[in-house]
């Protein structure tokens, strides 16, 4: 057991810690830790827990490792796992404080390369995550338009369209209406084969 909770503050210690950009630049490493390296969850149960982590406040990758963490030891497993998370930003942003200043890192050619540098991966890190999602969501060409749309809603900065609280409002509305409907055919179905079971049984 103690093994495990030093395994989960570990695992999301090194994603915290590796990983800039911030949460969807996570994901990727997140997934490869969690679902392919330890097994902890499923890739499609990563996925249902992605879309509730991106839609509660807070910061993703935390949001992730508390629930993740609470799967496997419970409150405590959250609190180790959400440490594990937090603490290495914590110490690299003190550090920051304490030895740098914008100036500093403007006019010392070999930092700013560093971040130069660090930009591009980021842009990866966060494709990333999102091809594979796709993929585990199962997004062809008949619903590609919906995630196309959505995110050009967004980036138009349009009144109201723009807010992306009303996608993940819209998103839940219609995914409850959509599982209502086949909740409604799936028992019709079983209607229908229980009254031939029962003709036959006549």
């Amino acid at each position: 057991m103690k093994n495990l909770y030093w395994q989960l503050f570990t695992t999301f210690f090194k994603i915290g810690a590796f990983t800039f950009g911030g949460g969807w630049a996570m994901i990727s490493i997140i997934e490869k830790e969690i679902v392919d390296k330890h097994g902890w969850i499923e890739r499609s149960e990563f996925l249902d827990l992605l879309a509730v982590a991106q839609s509660l406040p807070g910061i993703l990758a935390v949001n992730i490792s508390v629930a993740v963490g609470d799967k496997l030891r419970g409150s405590k497993g959250s609190v180790v796992a959400a440490l594990g998370t937090i603490l290495p930003s914590f110490l690299i942003i003190l550090a920051i404080a304490i030895f740098l200043t914008p100036d500093l890192i403007k006019n010392n050619a070999t930092l700013s390369a560093i971040f130069k540098g660090i930009r591009p991966a980021v842009v990866a890190l966060i494709i990333a995550p999102v091809i594979t999602s796709a993929r585990a969501a199962k997004i062809g060409w008949k619903t590609i338009a919906i995630p196309v749309v959505t995110a050009l809603l967004i980036w138009s900065k349009l009144p109201i369209v723009s807010n992306p609280i009303l996608f993940i409002v819209l998103g839940g509305f219609f995914g409850w209406l959509w599982l209502s409907q086949h909740e409604k055919q799936l028992n019709q179905a079983i209607d229908e084969i229980r009254k031939e079971d029962e003709k036959e049984v006549k």
